[in-house]
């Protein structure tokens, strides 16, 4: 067949098109301003794909249309599909069909930490002799890519809550059919599609209710939400954390962890039974979570515990996770992804746990739904505060909100003065780069924060500050 994706730089719609094309496929598709590592990943595989939205895109016209979940009406591509009556579908429902269908599916959700558990995941099975095919939203770096197609029975994916099209406004996750589904917290995000925390909760109830008897929930025992929800699955349930409380112990428990600059080690105890202390290149307690998550998801789908063990310690991480951009003049420059407070607040606690005693300068974009909702400003506030300085980009599109509902970008960085802590509102990018890099110091640490391309802020701030 012919597919043709609509909006297809994004990181699920960019992978989806490779598993197409390893599927014997043709794939051409569309998108706006195409950036790494999607422009990479899509180069490599040979895809065409045209740089704007067109009507002409759709000549010669294809057997289906895939509409990414960026696309609205009103693209003019899309309404040429439309008005011509071309089939069309999402990419959700076409993951399911093309590939899920007759699979054994472990399925990785949660608020937090679904792209690098899911990397783990896939390379624990793949340690485990056990050839997952896989979807991640981002580059897993033990493969080199973001996605894998395999004869195996095994395929994991990320599963995401956000919205599946303009067509269906469910989250993507409730068409993956999870054999094996890790929750690993549930904690309101997505303010654009949710209206409350009721609302988003019940995206992650209707889920777990997909998982068939025969199969296995696993989730984080620490997030209060999701073990509420935990208590209705209709499958046995694997619940993990760090430590035990009121509620009881986890099955998967991490016991005397110890962070250093070379990354973690602690001891896996399953039902109060050790199986051992492990080692992990990864940082921060949540990752530690992330793994436990991991080890238990491959555990019940039949992996072994030694070859989980030597998983975890040659997992490599993903892209744009905790990623050290490079090092110049002694300054390190690493970019995240986080962009929910909680997720912003883990990862610096995580860079101060790596790289102990050295100047952490945080540089934020608030750039998605909720970064930019001025219901979580204070909790922002809390978060950007761990660090030693603070620069605050510009609204990405400050046209969404009015006084009321958007954050106030010079607001938050007083107050986050007013706690002692060094911080700017900066709202051009060229300028971040000047402000940060000419007052720089040896064994700083820039943490970039952003769920988005930020100007490529981070080559920016390497070539200044060779320049200096």
């Amino acid at each position: 067949m012919h597919y043709h994706l609509i909006g297809i730089a994004g990181t699920a719609m960019g992978s989806l098109a490779g598993l197409l094309r390893a599927k014997g496929h043709e794939v051409t598709g569309s998108d706006e301003g195409v950036y790494p590592p999607m422009s990479t990943l899509l180069d490599g595989l040979g895809i065409v794909y045209a740089p704007s939205f067109s009507p002409e895109n759709l000549d010669p016209v294809p057997d289906l249309v895939i509409v990414g979940n960026a696309i609205s009406r009103g693209n003019e591509e899309l309404e040429a599909v439309l008005d011509r009556c071309i089939p069309y579908t999402s990419a959700a429902a076409t993951l399911r069909d093309e590939f899920l269908v007759g699979r054994q599916v472990l399925a990785v959700a949660g608020t937090h930490g679904k792209t690098t558990t899911s990397a783990i995941l896939a390379w624990l099975l793949e340690s485990a002799g056990m050839e997952p095919s896989f979807l991640i939203g981002g580059v897993a770096e033990n493969f080199g890519t973001s996605f894998r197609l395999t004869d195996s029975k095994y395929f994991v994916i990320e599963a995401d809550e956000y919205d599946t099209a303009y067509f269906d406004k469910g989250p993507k996750m409730w068409h993956y059919r999870p054999w094996t589904a890790v929750v690993n917290n549930v904690e309101f995000d997505h303010a654009d599609i949710y209206r409350d925390d009721v609302a988003y909760r019940f995206a992650f109830e209707r889920f777990i209710n997909l998982i068939p008897r025969a199969g296995t929930l696993v989730v984080g025992w620490e997030s209060p939400v999701a073990r509420e929800l935990a208590a209705r699955s209709p499958a046995p349930v694997e619940s993990f954390g760090l430590a035990p409380d009121e509620g009881g112990n986890p099955r998967w428990r991490a016991d005397g962890v110890r962070q250093g600059s070379e990354g973690t080690s602690f001891e896996v105890l399953h039902d109060d039974v050790s199986l051992g202390t492990v080692e992990s290149p990864l940082s921060g307690d949540f990752n530690v979570r992330n793994c436990l998550a991991a080890v238990a998801a491959a555990s019940a789908a039949g992996a072994e515990w030694p070859s989980l063990r030597q998983g975890l310690r040659t997992f490599r991480s993903v892209r744009r996770r905790m990623e050290v951009r490079g090092e110049v003049a002694g300054v390190t420059v690493i970019d995240d992804f986080a962009h929910h407070p909680t997720a912003v607040g883990e990862t610096l606690v995580a860079i101060r746990q790596r790289y102990v005693g050295r100047r952490v300068t945080a540089i934020f974009e608030p750039r998605s739904y909720t970064a930019q909702k001025r219901e979580f400003q204070e909790a922002y506030r809390r978060s950007l505060g761990l660090a030693d300085r603070v620069v605050v980009a510009g609204l990405f599109h400050p046209e969404r909100y009015d006084r009321d509902t958007g954050m106030d970008p010079e607001q938050l960085v007083s107050s986050i003065r007013s706690d002692g802590v060094d911080a700017q509102h900066v709202p051009d990018v060229d300028r971040i780069v000047e402000c940060v890099t000419s007052s720089a110091e040896p064994g700083e640490i820039f943490v970039v924060m952003s769920n988005g391309g930020f100007g490529g802020i981070h080559e920016k701030l390497l070539e200044a500050l060779g320049e200096r």
